[in-house]
């Protein structure tokens, strides 16, 4: 490819043959060192570019960019859809509605189909990362409307 280049057979190559010395060609390579350390930098740089590139906000590409970001190797975190659980309202005296409620649950505000969560992110309990990084991997990939939550199994 264009972009792969031997900067030491290069610069090497480009000395006359009648100082090809020893002197000279470590000379020539301690000046192509430098060059080789930014050559290798972009390379990386394009290399996780084009990782970027190939993922988005669907749902296989997020859990694959995040498993091999943090579970590379049993591939543990899964993405599932956002509860949607309807509200039960506790009605005043004034409003003269029954009071027996029977058997209710709690649920987190996150947990409401109109106040909720559009996908959630599930993590493995042995699994160390950083809550932070997952975070920013997420809304790095995540549409802007779409809004998660991440939960330890």
């Amino acid at each position: 490819m264009w972009f792969s280049l031997n900067w030491k057979i290069l610069a090497l190559s480009l000395i006359p043959p009648f100082l090809r010395g020893n002197a000279v060609k470590s000379w020539v390579l301690l000046f192509t060192s430098a060059i080789e350390s930014i050559h290798y930098d972009w390379l990386q740089y394009r290399r996780q570019n084009i990782y970027n590139l190939a993922h988005n906000s669907q749902k296989c590409y997020l859990r694959g960019a995040l498993n091999d970001r943090f579970d590379n190797e049993l591939r543990r975190i899964r993405i599932d859809d956002g509860n949607s659980f309807k509200r039960k309202y506790i009605y005043t005296d004034a409003e003269e509605k029954p009071k027996f409620l029977g058997t209710i649950y709690l649920y987190d505000d996150s947990d409401y189909e109109d106040t909720g969560v559009d996908f959630i992110v599930v993590v493995p309990a042995g699994l160390i990362y950083n809550n932070y990084e997952m975070k920013a991997l997420i809304d790095f990939y995540r549409l802007a409307s779409k809004r998660n939550k991440i939960i330890i199994e």
